[in-house]
């Protein structure tokens, strides 16, 4: 591509785009380099030189809106009971706060940097939202809050609301909540949006995203007209708390799936991202309880429950208590259905429960964190399909719904002193099979032995001799099992690095020094009475049930 062909694509490019500084054409972040690279001319641009050129960009912005606002007379309005700040044409009617009802107290707006530089424009009009609302509790009739909604559609509203616009590169420090290391990953985030209003419901706007960025364009304050504007009225710290949680929110799903659970705790840092302040446009309802919002660009309704649901969280050892009732209650019953008599279901009952008890709480004690008590938190309802889209002068769904972009993190380690790019593997069918394997080694390793012993002869095999064996090594194995093989397989993930041209090879870790002198010190000392003497006793017990077991029927 030539020079001419980059300056059209940069014309045509996103407003939030980074350009590359030799053709001009968008440049878009590469995680594994940790730069934003060129596609057309191979140019790059280190991330400070895309904070740079965004801090250009804002300052530009910034000096035309103060010119634009010249030619408009405007209001502000502040509210009596929860703060909220909105902006509105001086012939505008407004009399109370559409968030929390109470009386407005105008003033004079002069002060332009309440207004974000951005902004996506309304493209369903009041009366589009409200028969979209009215759809949904037509749909959701049963509903308490579509009853009470229905009743109210006339004081549905449309407003800019103030968010901040996320996109840039983000690093993550991840772990299980059940044990494992520390795993540091890298990404970049897209279409994050961030709402900057303190009273306003994070869930209940979260539900009636995503937005379409293309229709994204500088702010003029025409856009006001026939719309109230809310400012933002969160601090520097809240805003960036509230990115911190928004991309790791993003982001945890995929990491729960790379991480093989959903006990995950993430750690975003997200110093490095751009941030835009824009307004979305977005039609808002509250009243008593009842919350409601229309994506003003998608039509997407949202609806928040009007009272709290309420759930159970039990501590661990209860959990490993209530889990071996059920298991054992699962078995009697089955064993009385077939017709087993109440003595054997009583012993084998009994045997049953002592043995899934110690595999329960071996399971559960892991996640000791657990709290204990009702927790609540608020449904959210939103409405299913693609956006509504305009053909000719009729409003539309489509069928395909759009979801938010995710990028698949990459995850980097410290190998022999330089940050690698690295595919994190915990459970496979191999590692599985071998930790069966094990464990059926473990119960029957008498017998094995005595196999060996008699010449694989088992007319001579007495099991009978392994007895205090299995007494021991049935109840454990499944504890050993479920705690120590589970431990093993993600305290010690396979790792695999990643060469430039995508292929894998497996990577393993050398024991260090450390690691070496701990197991010389331990074998030294288990060679050392009274240790000695207890591990000869052990073995000559077990010598004597392999002998037993290889020829307990010879006389």
């Amino acid at each position: 591509m030539n020079a001419s062909d980059a300056a059209t694509e940069k014309k045509t490019g996103k407003l939030y785009d980074i350009h590359c500084p030799s053709c001009g054409a968008p440049a878009y972040y590469d995680i594994r380099k940790r730069m934003y690279n060129c596609g057309y001319c191979g140019g790059s641009v280190g991330i400070d030189g895309a904070k740079s050129e965004h801090k250009g960009f804002r300052e530009i912005s910034h000096k035309r809106m103060r010119e634009s606002m010249k030619k408009f007379e405007l209001q502000k309005a502040y509210c009596t009971g929860c703060g909220a700040e909105l902006v509105f044409d001086t012939g505008e009617a407004v009399a109370n706060c559409a968030f929390c009802g109470r009386s407005l107290v105008r003033k004079a707006f002069v002060n332009a940097d309440d207004i974000p530089e951005l902004i996506v424009p309304f493209a369903i009009t009041s009366a589009e939202a409200k028969d979209i609302l009215a759809d949904w509790c037509g749909r959701n009739k049963r509903k308490k809050e579509a009853k009470a909604i229905s009743k109210r559609l006339e004081e549905l509203k449309g407003f800019y609301l103030p968010y901040e616009l996320v996109r840039g590169p983000v690093k993550c420090s991840v772990f299980r909540i059940d044990g494992g290391s520390i795993y540091e990953c890298g990404g970049f985030v897209d279409e994050v949006f961030v709402n900057c209003s303190k009273k306003l419901d994070n869930q209940l706007l979260d539900a009636m995203e995503p937005f379409n960025l293309d229709e994204l364009t500088e702010f003029d304050f025409s856009y006001v007209a026939g719309h109230q504007v809310k400012t933002g009225d969160i601090s520097g710290d809240e805003l960036i708390r509230r990115v911190n949680v928004e991309v790791g929110t993003d982001y945890k799903p995929v990491i729960q799936k790379t991480l093989e659970t959903k006990a995950v705790v993430v750690n975003t840092d997200s110093d490095d991202v751009l941030r835009m302040p824009v307004l979305l446009p977005v039609y808002y309802l509250a009243f008593d309880g009842y919350m409601a919002a229309v994506n003003g660009q998608t039509g997407k309704v949202s609806v928040r429950a009007c009272k709290d649901s309420k759930y159970l969280l039990l501590p661990w050892w209860l959990k490993a208590i209530l889990a071996t009732i059920a298991g054992t209650a699962g078995v009697a019953l089955g064993m009385f259905v077939f017709g087993a008599g109440k003595d054997i279901i009583y012993t084998a009952s009994g045997c049953l429960a002592l043995i899934l008890l110690f595999v329960f709480f071996a399971a559960y004690s892991q996640q000791k964190e657990d709290p204990f008590g009702l927790q609540t938190y608020r449904k959210i309802f939103f409405s299913r399909g693609g956006a509504y889209i305009r053909e000719g002068k009729k409003l539309v769904q489509t069928g395909e719904e759009r979801v938010k972009p995710v990028t698949k993190p990459v995850f980097f380690m410290d190998i022999d002193g330089r940050q690698e790019e690295v595919e994190i593997k915990f459970t496979s069918v191999l590692r599985v099979i071998r930790a069966l394997a094990i464990t059926l080694g473990v119960v029957f390793l008498p017998v094995i032995i005595a196999l060996f012993i008699n010449g694989f002869n088992f007319s001579l095999l007495n099991l009978g001799g392994s007895a205090v064996w299995f007494c021991l090594a049935v109840p454990l194995s499944p504890v050993f099992l479920v705690k120590y093989g589970r431990m093993d397989i993600y305290d010690n993930p396979w790792i695999y690095l990643i060469a430039e041209n995508g292929q894998r090879k497996r990577y393993r870790r050398k024991r260090d020094a450390q690691e070496v002198r701990d197991i010389k010190s331990f074998i030294k000392d288990f060679l050392k009475p009274p240790l000695l003497w207890v591990a000869l006793v052990i073995i000559l017990l077990f010598c004597t049930m392999v002998y037993l077991t290889a020829f307990g029927f010879v006389e």
